[in-house]
């Protein structure tokens, strides 16, 4: 297929500048019939979304007013723009609105490559949008993820109505590495994506069903006794390849009392002792616990923890970008603390408290490799014992099967539309 001839369709409009005009949003249909979209740009610091409408795809009229500005945070690119439904069951078409509806904006800060999100309201009367909380508005609140995460962008999955969710990870190490390897980044496991109608603040991220296909034999282990100040060995055999879920109780009951001994969250990595934390499990480990990926979670109120991926031993090669991810989590009245872990190699994907918070790591093991790799649990808490249960599957590799031209040829000639 040829280019149109009125190409291009779109163009900055005066003010923007041509390099602060890209990634435009799927469309979606307003009550008077005209498809509209949004894209990313700028005014000086200000980072904001244009929108436009259009009928046929070719045509486009830019509106007098943005669908959302925020000062300070600088170019938006890769924004993405869907509703969501209050009761947190399935995806919803870009074009829904309406009652038991909110909509996500969602923004990659080109100045600190960190996808964020606000949860809001979305006007069809003048085509704007305002966050529920201001103090979390686009790029000074919430992320999409705490890691090594950029650039995403969601679509609709009609036949299974969900939202899919994906991402792209940079590399940590260096680009002579690139060179070395002849390749760069990768895309992480699609999520589905959901608003979590128990707290009302934020989205559920979940790898999406199909990763359970790759699941081969499973270990489980039920209240293990992980005491304070110890490790625990998971004998699981290889442990490259995982997915894995894990629930942890402790008693938190002194947890008000203990202000002395209050923890640094995320900061200070996992082996910032305090009385409560913190505790996890060590993927990507070799014997010597010299090369290891802790991920874990640190208590700092009885509903609130943190939810961590420290990243500062693992590796052994020179030239790695290495540091602590994480953030708060909500953990509601009556919910152990709980967390998925996918490990793949020199990636692991953290999804705590069912996806509240999602961390991606980047991560280039040297000794913890293929059979010399181990996973162990940990309790780096002064003044509490731990249980933990887990089911842990090995995963098999993903295969490709290209789509090919002469399939998409055969499926267009029989096509009834």
């Amino acid at each position: 297929m040829g280019q149109i001839r009125q190409n291009p369709v779109l163009v900055p409009p005066p003010g923007i500048g041509v390099k602060d005009f890209r990634d435009p949003t799927t469309a979606w249909i307003g009550p008077d019939g005209k498809w509209r979209l949004t894209m990313g740009s700028k005014v000086n610091t200000t980072g904001i979304s244009l929108v436009y409408t259009t009928t046929d795809f070719i045509s486009y009229e830019l509106l007098d007013r943005y669908l959302h500005a925020v000062p300070g945070t600088g170019m938006w690119e890769c924004v993405d723009f869907y509703p969501v439904s209050i009761n947190g069951s399935n995806g919803l078409d870009t074009s829904v609105n309406g009652p038991g509806v909110k909509h996500v904006l969602k923004a990659s800060l080109d100045d600190t490559k960190v996808d964020h999100y606000a949860i809001g309201t979305y006007f069809v009367g003048n085509d704007t949008w305002i966050p529920d909380n201001p103090k979390e508005d686009v790029g000074i609140g919430l992320k999409l993820d705490y890691g090594r995460y950029y650039a995403s962008k969601t679509f609709y999955d009609q036949n299974k109505e969900r939202r899919i969710l994906w991402g792209w990870i940079n590399e940590t190490d260096t680009e002579t590495d690139d060179l070395a390897k002849g390749w760069a980044s990768v895309q992480t496991i699609p999520r589905s994506v959901l608003f979590d109608a128990k707290t009302g603040t934020n989205l559920l991220q979940w790898p999406v069903e199909e990763i359970e296909s790759l699941r081969l034999s499973s270990n489980e282990f039920t209240d293990v006794v992980v005491e304070p100040g110890s490790v625990v060995p998971l004998d699981i055999g290889s442990t490259t390849q995982l997915d894995i879920l894990a629930e942890f109780e402790v008693d938190l009951w002194g947890l008000e009392e203990a202000a002395g001994h209050a923890n640094n969250g995320c900061g200070g990595g996992s082996v910032d002792r305090s009385t409560f934390g913190p505790f996890g499990v060590l993927v990507l480990a070799n014997d010597a616990l010299s090369e290891l990926t802790p991920i874990y979670f640190h208590p700092s109120t009885k509903t609130n923890t943190y939810f961590c991926a420290d990243e500062t031993r693992s590796s052994k090669a020179n030239g790695v970008f290495k540091q602590v991810y994480g953030s708060e989590v909500p953990v509601l009245d009556g919910e152990k603390l709980s967390m998925r872990v996918l490990v793949d190699h020199s990636i692991v994907e953290s999804f705590g408290q069912g996806g509240r918070r999602v961390i991606t790591s980047r991560i280039y093991p040297t000794e913890a490799i293929y059979g010399a790799a181990r996973l162990f649990l940990f309790n780096n808490a002064t003044g509490v014992t731990l249980k933990a249960t887990l089911k842990i599957w090995q995963l098999n590799s993903a295969f490709l099967h290209p789509f090919s031209l002469n399939q998409t040829h055969n499926h267009q000639s029989k096509s009834t539309i």
